[in-house]
């Protein structure tokens, strides 16, 4: 017993200084400061744990047990605070996100262990003899222990977000704190497991959490040896982690270590079994840290190559694994994020850096990296800028090469702004991204897990990867390049239509005034001039509101409606058409959600291109009706008709139009307002025999 007596006071003595070192020797981020206060209350509940072990007798030890219990129930919130701001940049919006999950790991624990402090355990008499004692539980204590164990794995899950969001340099930095809270809290969820299990064994396992904890420590005391805690830059998606290998381990413990624990009981007893847990938890964590290790997963890659494989990468899959991941992303920055993860995992390569070229300051700017901190984690990080001098040097490459013998005044510039981490990390790589005779940027690869050589396979390998990443960069550009020039054509195309109509008017006003001073006295005169001036600002109006509903979205205000009578109000404004038969065809329809304005600008929109389309003795038709669970409103005329190949491509864009005078913009916002409402327009025609427009629009049931 005096092995497990000395266990938890070491493991609290130790959790206290690093807690204490942890605000000392690094930036007091707010990650610092729930890490200090969680090894704090971690280091507390250990040396609680130590006094209750060496409490006799027995019933004195239930103080110690409870206050244990009291210094628990502060733990999920502190350490669930400090999973979400550990090395992430953006933690403010996962602490948005997460409010309420963190008022309940507050509030519910605490609540529980300070409101039911003389419930939770209690010493009660065994046996005949008046020595032997036995602790009783109680619900509370159950519930409290699911919450704890819903809690740890939640702790885990973000801690392994974290770490898979991080690549290279940055995976390396965090891998030991992250070892570290895993084997914490898995030691935690082992023993709440087991409480859940056969209740009020924890009690006898605390002292496998005070092992789990020192163990802790030790990789805090190499974290610390090694980046003096340091954080890194991860932005890790907001998305919830949907495969995640702490469940994966979670279910498999709540299988075997009940089946443990019934061995170790038959066998060996409680405290052989406590020895055994330990035995078996550092086994575990230094399984997890072979695992994590980049040196020890790059050998096993190496003997594996060596001995069994005859090409040592699948070039069939990494350029269908490129061609994916360049597929999904949708800008150049997402290019260059890409290509800088994927070199690193492919190739054991903690920094990779891309440089692009910036066309207008004609220097080469950092635009993706797997070891750089960014420049508000206020840390020292090289600059982000190369001059003129290295994109002069760089078209003079265009095979990868080795940075460290190249001897010209821009590889040195360029050595200096990418340093290497380790000093033992190899030589750093370049790559060119050239298309044609054009140099876009650099890939500078460093800091290869056992300082590896790169062979003349991988060297290919990287170029093929250069040249996808440049075909796939440049066509971002072109796409952007096409964008702007479609941008200042529509420009150039609706400046054409506004100046000639804006001419018009101002050749009216021009006439206007210079018969002014001579007719001013005619009273005839005036009153013409001032409905000209009114007709003239008119025009101006509605050019401007036709040119604006290409910008702005439909605003709708919907309102239970009869489309008969919508449409009825529609054709009263403009039943004074003359030479054209306009006739109604209502049949009874139901109720519609509709904007009743929007509506009958649509319908005013058709009734008046089907004029324009009429000859003599024309004929407009009207019909609504419900077919197929929609109200259908069909505009119908027996004009000109229109070809197939302007319906096809032409007919709701804007600026196309058959009309002499017209804009084109009409049928392009009537299509916008109807699906607005759900609906849809068809429309049918044939030349010299008419045109049908369709329009079908939701009921209001539907909607």
């Amino acid at each position: 017993m005096t092995g497990l007596l000395l266990l938890p006071f070491t493991a609290g003595i130790l959790s206290v200084l690093l807690a204490v070192a942890g605000v000392v020797h690094r930036k007091r981020s707010p990650a610092a400061w729930f890490f200090f206060a969680g090894m704090m209350a971690l280091g507390a509940k250990s040396v609680f744990t130590g006094l209750r072990l060496g409490a006799f007798p027995f019933e004195e030890a239930v103080p110690w047990l409870t206050r244990e219990c009291l210094v628990e129930a502060i733990l999920p919130a502190i350490w669930l605070c400090f999973s979400l701001t550990y090395s992430r940049t953006n933690y403010r919006e996962f602490l948005k996100r997460w409010k309420l999950p963190l008022l309940l790991a507050a509030v519910l624990p605490i609540g529980l262990a300070f409101g039911f402090s003389d419930r939770l355990y209690q010493a009660v008499p065994s046996g005949t003899s008046p020595g032997d004692w036995t602790l009783q539980i109680g619900g509370i204590t159950k519930a409290a222990h699911v919450f704890l164990l819903v809690s740890f794995v939640t702790i885990l899950m973000n801690m392994e977000q974290t770490f898979r969001s991080a690549v290279g340099t940055m995976q390396w930095r965090i891998k030991f704190v992250v070892l570290a809270v895993g084997v914490i809290f898995g030691a935690r969820l082992y023993v709440r497991i087991q409480a859940i299990l056969f209740p009020g064994s924890e009690v006898v396992l605390w002292s496998v959490e005070s092992g789990g904890l020192l163990i802790g420590c030790a990789f805090l005391i190499v974290a610390y040896l090694r980046t003096r805690l340091a954080e890194s830059d991860v932005y890790p998606s907001v998305a919830v982690l949907r495969s995640s290998l702490t469940i994966l381990i979670v279910g498999a413990y709540l299988f075997v270590v009940g089946v443990l624990a019934q061995v170790a009981q038959r066998f060996g007893g409680s405290e052989i079994f406590q020895w055994q847990a330990i035995v078996v938890l550092l086994g575990m964590a230094g399984l997890a840290l072979l695992l994590l290790s980049d040196r020890a997963r790059q050998r096993i890659h190496v003997f594996v190559v060596r001995h069994f494989s005859k090409a040592k990468h699948d070039s069939a899959r990494i350029w269908t694994m490129c061609s994916e991941q360049f597929s999904r992303v949708k800008d150049q920055a997402g290019v260059c994020e890409a290509a800088a993860k994927l070199t690193s995992e492919m190739f054991d390569v903690l920094s990779v850096t891309v440089w692009l070229l910036d066309d207008e300051q004609e220097r080469l700017n950092v635009r993706a990296s797997t070891a750089r901190q960014s420049s508000s984690s206020g840390r020292a990080s090289a600059p982000n800028t190369a001059s003129r001098v290295v994109v002069d040097g760089l078209q003079t490459m265009s095979e990868p090469f080795d940075l460290e013998t190249a001897s010209d005044a821009w590889a040195e510039e360029l050595r200096r702004l990418n340093p290497a981490t380790f000093t033992t990390g190899g030589h750093r790589l370049c790559v060119p991204l050239r298309s044609g005779d054009r140099t876009l940027g650099v890939l500078v690869l460093a800091d290869r897990i056992n300082a590896a050589v790169y062979t003349v396979e991988e060297l290919e390998l990287l170029k093929c990867v250069a040249d996808q990443m440049t075909s796939v960069l440049m066509n971002h550009r072109l796409a952007a390049e096409v964008a702007q020039a479609r941008e200042l054509e529509a420009f150039r195309t609706m400046s054409l239509f506004f100046v000639h109509d804006l001419k018009n008017a101002a050749t009216s006003l021009n006439l206007m005034l210079r018969n002014l001073p001579v007719h001013f006295n005619d009273p005839a005169f005036r009153e013409d001039a001032l409905r000209g001036i009114g007709n003239s600002a008119r025009r101006i109006d509605d050019m401007i509101a036709r040119l604006s509903a290409l910008r702005d979205r439909p605003t709708l205000r919907p309102a239970k409606a009869d489309l008969n009578e919508v449409v009825s109000d529609a054709l009263d404004r403009v039943n004074t058409i003359p030479n054209v038969q306009l006739t109604r065809a209502f049949q009874p329809v139901p109720g519609i959600l509709v904007d009743r304005e929007q509506i009958q600008t649509v319908v005013t929109n058709l009734v008046l291109n089907a004029h324009d389309a009429l000859k003599e003795h024309g004929r407009i038709e009207v019909r609504t009706e419900h077919r197929d669970g929609r109200v259908v409103l069909s505009v119908s005329d027996n004009g000109c008709g229109m070809e197939e190949a302007f319906v096809k491509d032409s007919l709701f864009r804007p600026f196309q139009s058959t009309k002499k005078k017209g804009l084109g913009i009409g049928l392009f916002q009537s299509r916008a307002i109807v699906q607005a409402h759900g609906g849809a327009i068809q429309v049918q025609t044939e030349v010299g025999r008419g045109t049908t427009f369709l329009i079908s629009l939701p009921v209001a049931a539907e909607k």
